[in-house]
């Protein structure tokens, strides 16, 4: 089975890396209910069965649900044939909270992170491969110069961490970057003190010219300027925290353009 450039395909081939990933879901509720996104050829699949897990897997492409079926028939219930980002989070394991696990395909991996993030309530954990790049934006903290908007959406719901970063040689074909796996841990309180939905176009409009200063990048989204008058306007995007923008967020909502 050749990889597939349109679903972005890297088999895994590495069988130590991949028990690793497999086994790196804390779980600390007990809850036994895995989504696996894009299971290709199963080399992460193996070893999740082993873990006796209620597993679920989505693949998009049907010459793999095909090889999925043939080498792991009892897994052939739960194989959702289709494209994740498609998919109806609520009816995965009828309205239950479940973890996601995945080699995702690297064309729609930060796709992927924003379906999770949309359906935060029923993710609680989530461990990726990425293109390390991905995974170091998705992580980064405020000061840096790949913190932006995935950075900021991610962390205000979820605590992210390094596990490892994985060669090119354990892919088949090999990538021409290097990956890492990341995890994804909701945070205790993982709701905000803010309009959600007016947080995320304040998160975004401010990246819109990261180089620019708030006062410029928001001007557009409030009725009265002066609003954007203080010192804390001069700054730049990447150098405001989370919770600096859930209280910007609180602080614009009454001024914003109806």
């Amino acid at each position: 089975m050749k990889a597939k450039k349109s679903y972005g395909q890297h088999f895994l081939t590495n069988e130590q890396t991949s028990k690793k990933i497999a086994y790196s879901l804390l779980r600390k509720d007990g809850n036994t209910r895995v989504l696996e996104v894009g299971p290709g050829k199963g080399m992460l699949t193996k070893y999740l069965i082993e873990q006796n897990l209620d597993l679920k897997v989505v693949e998009a492409d049907n010459d793999m649900v095909v090889y999925l079926s043939n080498h792991y028939p009892a897994l052939i219930p739960n194989i959702i044939e289709m494209d994740f980002i498609k998919a109806n989070m609520h009816k995965v394991f009828d309205d239950e909270q479940f973890y996601i696990i995945g080699n995702f395909p690297y064309n729609i991996s930060s796709q992927i992170v924003f379906k999770a993030i949309n359906a935060k309530e029923l993710v609680p954990e989530m461990v990726g491969m990425f293109q390390k790049e991905m995974a170091e934006r998705i992580i980064a903290k405020p000061g840096s110069k790949i913190y932006g908007v995935i950075s900021v959406l991610t962390q205000a719901h979820y605590d992210g961490e390094m596990l490892y970063r994985i060669p090119p040689g354990a892919f088949n074909p090999p990538p021409k970057v290097d990956s890492a796996v990341i995890r994804l841990t909701r945070k205790e309180k993982y709701t905000l003190d803010c309009n959600e939905k007016l947080f995320r176009t304040v998160v975004k409009m401010a990246f819109n010219s990261r180089r620019k200063m708030m006062r410029n990048t928001l001007k557009a989204l409030v009725d009265d300027p002066a609003v954007l008058a203080g010192d804390f306007f001069n700054l730049r995007p990447e150098q405001v925290s989370v919770q600096q923008f859930v209280e910007l967020t609180n602080e614009l909502e009454k001024y914003v353009i109806k």
